[in-house]
């Protein structure tokens, strides 16, 4: 069975790849940006779905949005933007940077209720990752306030904003997204998940570490990027 990780865990399993296997940041956030663009395509079609507001944090599970939002662009959806804190360093510069350069829209403001309802039909929850702990910071709380509120489904990288990373919803409003993609592994969060569609990203994993952490990982199909959970 496969094995759902504690916040510390989580943080451990992440510094093995970066110091011990020495991936770089911007590798694996490729990877995994790319994985989440290929489970939303699974789960919600262009067809249906083309309009998706892309909701990105200040850190590496904002990166791993900005990188969906691309691949998005190119599998051929039509993804806006909302990064409300950009970070300051050339590698969220250049994420930034390449969005822009391939027509990728962004809005300054997060969109009320309505008017998301009206202008998208999918959002995309990628503004905290597995280091997040209460309470939302005073940037973020009007987007996490219209995830909350929405009607319209919300596919969440990693852990859902503003759940406890091991314990789950916070509160009775928290978001419920429709899918939520865990990268590397599930996170001891995602057994609250009710959602329809949870999915594991990130298919990138040395076969020494999964081994070490026990994580017992599915066996990805073929030449898929992401597997059903």
């Amino acid at each position: 069975m496969v094995k759902y990780l504690s916040q510390k865990e989580a943080i451990n399993v992440d510094l093995e790849l970066f110091n011990e296997y020495k991936f770089s940041v911007d590798q694996l956030m490729e990877l995994a940006g790319l994985s989440c663009a290929h489970a939303i395509a699974k789960c919600f079609p262009s067809e249906k779905y083309p309009r998706i507001l892309v909701c990105c944090g200040p850190g590496n599970n904002g990166g791993d949005g900005l990188v969906c939002a691309r691949h998005l662009s190119l599998m051929g959806y039509c993804p806006t933007i909302y990064y409300p804190k950009p970070t300051a360093s050339p590698l969220f510069e250049n994420l930034s940077h390449q969005c822009r350069l391939m027509g990728i829209s962004s809005v300054e403001e997060c969109p009320k209720t309505q008017t998301a309802a009206r202008d998208y039909d999918l959002i995309v929850d990628a503004l905290f990752g597995f280091s997040f702990k209460p309470p939302v910071r005073a940037d973020f709380v009007a987007v996490v306030e219209l995830m909350q509120q929405t009607k319209l489904p919300i596919a969440s990288v990693d852990i859902p904003s503003g759940w406890d990373v091991e314990k789950g919803k916070v509160s009775e409003c928290d978001l419920e997204p429709a899918l939520l993609i865990s990268l590397t592994a599930p996170k001891l969060c995602a057994r609250h998940f009710r959602g329809e569609h949870h999915y594991l990203g990130g298919r990138f994993v040395p076969r020494a570490l999964q081994s070490k952490y026990e994580l017992n990982l599915p066996t990805y199909p073929g030449n898929e990027l992401c597997v059903k959970l």
